[in-house]
């Protein structure tokens, strides 16, 4: 049987959390794209909107179960200018967030509603963490330089 408590609970992690990654795209995306990265900047603005996409519908859920909003203070997050070592940070945390939510999906504290709704949301999370596994695999196998040279001449090519 679900637990309302703790499923308010666990949403509102979920959405200071996620606020905070959100925001921390959003400021990558600036910076890949003032280094020349422009297709990167847009791809990591577009995971920032999808985030906040999701914060939304958790905030709803949490109203809709009776719960309160709460505006929590956030972990201060380190800024990348290494587009590297940008993708195995997030990587890194997109592999431990997605434990946390599957321990949470399988504790059985969400009632049906929430539990899809945190399907659809664990799902965009793995597509992002496979991008991510890509991108780090590509940049072993030709090198960063090769790697970084190769999304500048995908930019230029409208790719």
């Amino acid at each position: 049987m679900a637990d309302k408590k703790a499923t308010i609970d666990a949403l509102q992690a979920i959405v200071t959390g996620l606020s905070a990654n959100s925001f921390g795209h959003r400021i990558q995306s600036k910076i890949f794209a003032g280094l020349g990265f422009q297709s990167l900047g847009e791809k990591y603005a577009a995971h920032a909107t999808e985030e906040m996409d999701f914060v939304e519908q958790f905030m709803d859920r949490i109203l809709d179960l009776g719960g309160e909003l709460k505006q929590e203070a956030q972990e201060a997050k380190p800024v990348y200018n290494d587009i590297v070592e940008f993708i195995e940070a997030d990587y890194k945390e997109s592999v431990e967030g997605i434990a946390i939510v599957e321990q949470m999906m399988d504790s059985g504290i969400f009632d049906n509603t929430t539990y899809d709704l945190m399907k659809l949301y664990l799902k965009d999370e793995e597509e992002d963490m496979y991008w991510s596994e890509q991108q780090l695999e590509l940049c072993k196998m030709i090198g960063k330089q090769n790697y970084l040279t190769q999304l500048l001449i995908n930019d230029q090519n409208g790719n």
